[in-house]
């Protein structure tokens, strides 16, 4: 029931727009407009000029309000206030310090220290009442210390459950994989042995690592499991964390793993890791090196048929079987024309640089001038060879004994650069247990490893979700900021599929470029007398994509009412 009331404040009146409604069984107000004084509301209801703004603010609204309406929509503060119950002296809940860390990881990544800024320039502070003081980064950094490794395990698997049963997303195939990240932490500090110095692969060697995997759906790309791990570790080793994990979240949604189909490439291959997955009772689609395999490269081209000529035009495959990792299953071998013309182009460039590098070195010693001895020359010669297929085209001969007498010649075997095309060149072996698929399904299943890789480009983006700049240094803050990194990574990708439902087909750094261009405008006015300034809220023009996805993402909900 609405009602307007006055409150004396100062020796005057001013009037506000209530509504009231019954909570627990006890009446409460559930909001308040503000109206004015007296002769505002005069002012306002017989039309009367408010006079000039004295200046005007503009605050970004679509993208936050968005952001904020799929972690509402989650139920994201209440599921994390569940397990990590807010200190006293906090002034918001852990939840909602998590949830406005996840907003601005989406929107505009940026440090704590810098976070209050940001805050003050966006509308957000109307729908989520947090005093200046409670935004200082020593607050977030107070709230991250509540959550260790079970609490967020806990979280994660709630949200997870959530995100299937609210945006029906379809589980029946998953894709797995890994990487790691940089981080900027100091060789000396021993409280994050998470962060380690491996093989990196932003090619930062200088720097401790930290690794993440992720199980992500092949339906919108949404991370449902994450596995942060010390950067010092190969990927290899992590798998069966991973899928014990997602074998155990999926069952708890399921009740069933039969219809779980995990697609992951060759480098989580070991036959220790594929009898863990023949021992879990899950379909799988993986691939394995076409080296390894000579008899299925052999095979002849007549065998070759095409897969689906409308879905993937020139594609062509010989669906068999394969001895691999410890067992006989299902190989389909596949020929891509645009694989094959890339991997040949790709190989005559490496050609290329090799012989550049050969006849500078021919050059060196033909003019006697080094001094290295045959080993060292004939290493470097190697090095220079050692690109794939290199040695299987091209020969060196280095004579002479002494420095001064080393010579280099080298030729390239055409016949041999056919045959190696002919045999290798734009074919996959692609590896599964998925008796009564198409071929075109077991395709399409492994292309979907696309999903992830796009996934975690997008966290090593620096302008939108993405996982820099991190500056923590302990190993439970490391892993809370992995965490809303992931629901970050999971807030946008809801956010795109949730358009591309809608028939707007947009990136996730277009889709926010979009909805950050629906700004609100703020209008000062001031009435002469002590006090705050009178605000009038209005947002900005929508061009068409901007109005639709103002009501893809119900973004009245949160737009001003005055």
């Amino acid at each position: 029931m609405a009602s307007i009331v006055g409150k004396r404040q100062g020796g005057k009146t001013y009037y506000y727009l209530v509504e009231s409604a019954r909570v627990d069984g006890k009446p409460r107000i559930v909001s308040q407009q503000y109206l004015g004084s007296a002769d505002e509301v005069m002012a306002k209801l017989t039309g009367a000029e408010q006079g000039q703004p004295v200046r005007t603010q503009h605050k970004g609204f679509g993208d936050v309000a968005a952001a904020w309406s799929i972690l509402d929509r989650l139920g994201v503060a209440e599921v994390i206030d569940a397990v990590a119950p807010r200190r006293s002296d906090a002034a918001v809940s852990v939840g909602t310090y998590l949830a406005l860390a996840t907003v601005n990881r989406v929107v505009a990544p940026r440090s704590k220290a810098a976070f209050a800024q940001w805050w003050a320039g966006t509308a957000g502070s109307r729908w989520v009442k947090a005093p200046a003081a409670a935004l200082d980064h020593r607050r977030f950094w107070k709230a991250m210390d509540r959550l260790g490794e079970d609490e967020l395990r806990r979280v994660e698997t709630e949200l997870g459950r959530r995100m299937v049963t609210e945006f029906g997303l379809d589980l029946s195939g998953l894709a797995l994989d890994m990487t790691n990240f940089a981080t900027f932490i100091d060789s000396a500090n021993e409280a994050a042995p998470i962060a380690q110095r491996g093989r990196a692969k932003q090619k930062r060697v200088d720097l401790r690592l930290v690794g993440l995997a992720l199980v992500i759906t092949r339906d919108g790309g949404v991370p449902i499991v994450s596995h942060p791990y010390p950067g010092d570790r190969p990927d290899v080793t992590q798998f069966s964390d991973l899928l014990d994990a997602l074998v155990t979240r999926y069952r708890d949604l399921t009740n069933t793993v039969d219809s779980l189909t995990v697609v992951y490439d060759a480098g989580q291959n070991s036959t220790a890791n594929h009898a863990r997955v023949e021992d879990s009772g899950i379909g799988f689609v993986g691939s394995l090196p076409p080296s390894d395999h000579p008899e299925l490269l052999a095979l002849g081209k007549s065998r070759y048929i095409s897969v689906d000529e409308d879905r993937y035009p020139g594609l062509t495959c010989v669906d068999t079987e394969v001895r691999a990792l410890g067992v006989t299953r299902r190989a389909v071998v596949t020929h891509s024309p645009n694989l094959h013309a890339k991997q040949s182009r790709g190989f005559d460039q490496t050609l290329a640089k090799v012989r550049r590098q050969l006849a500078e070195l021919q050059a060196t010693l033909a003019r006697g001038r080094t001094r290295r001895e045959k080993a060292a020359v004939q290493d470097a010669i190697d090095r220079i060879c050692r690109p794939r297929w290199v040695r299987e085209v091209l020969t060196t001969t280095l004579t002479g004994d002494t420095p001064g007498s080393l010579r280099l010649s080298w030729r390239t075997d055409t016949k041999s650069r056919k045959r190696l095309e002919h045999r290798i060149f734009g074919k996959r072996i692609l590896f599964t247990n998925r008796e009564h698929w198409t071929a075109a399904e077991v395709v399409a299943a492994y292309r979907s490893q696309s999903e992830v890789e796009s996934g975690f480009r997008q966290l090593k983006d620096p302008a939108v979700v993405s996982f820099s700049p991190m500056h923590h240094w302990t190993d439970s803050k490391i892993r809370v900021h992995v965490f809303y990194c992931v629901l970050a990574l999971a807030v946008a990708h809801l956010m795109r599929r949730q358009a591309e439902h809608a028939g707007l087909h947009l990136s996730v750094r277009a889709l926010l470029t979009e909805l950050a261009g629906i700004e609100e405008t703020v209008l000062l006015y001031h009435d002469g007398g002590k006090g705050r300034p009178r605000a009038s809220r209005m947002l900005t023009d929508m061009n068409d994509t901007q109005h639709r996805l103002y009501e893809v993402f119900a973004l009245d909900r949160y737009a001003p009412t005055r």
